[in-house]
């Protein structure tokens, strides 16, 4: 195995570093939302649903990035506490257009509060102008890997 081939040290491989950005993150979220008695994949979709009501269930996993099984699961729960609501039948083919209720409106401004702060905590060390390179940096890594046309 040649030397381009060998990841090297973990302190120093970029994918290593995200991942343990990615779960350091993942673990602060879960703290900041079980006093509102959210998980993370409840909380991603009260986000989506926000900026695009009427999503289905195939639509929200994807936006969520978890199965479409999960993502019943994670609705059911949702709907038994009113957060959300979807019709009992589909008006056009098998699709439930979920949305929000005003008590899932009120639910997400807590948890939108709680998250932004775990995200402000996360970027404390960054100014402005670096926060934004973050962003466009990571935009650019996933685009990179989600044009790649063979696998490497």
């Amino acid at each position: 195995m040649s030397q381009a081939e060998v990841v090297g040290p973990l302190d120093k491989a970029v994918g290593y570093a995200l991942k343990r950005a990615a779960t350091a993150l993942r673990t602060a979220m879960d703290a900041a939302l079980r006093p509102l008695d959210l998980t993370v994949s409840q909380y991603s979709c009260l986000e989506v649903l926000s900026q695009q009501p009427g999503l289905s269930n195939a639509e929200l996993a994807r936006a969520v990035f978890v199965t479409r099984q999960s993502m019943n699961l994670v609705l059911r729960g949702l709907q038994d506490r009113g957060l959300v609501t979807r019709p009992a039948t589909a008006a056009h083919g098998r699709a439930l257009p979920t949305e929000l209720t005003a008590t899932g409106r009120t639910q997400l401004r807590a948890a939108s509060t709680a998250v932004r702060a775990v995200e402000r905590q996360m970027l404390a060390s960054l100014t402005g102008g670096e926060q934004d390179r973050l962003l466009r940096d990571l935009v650019a890594c996933t685009e990179a890997l989600a044009d790649a046309d063979e696998p490497l």
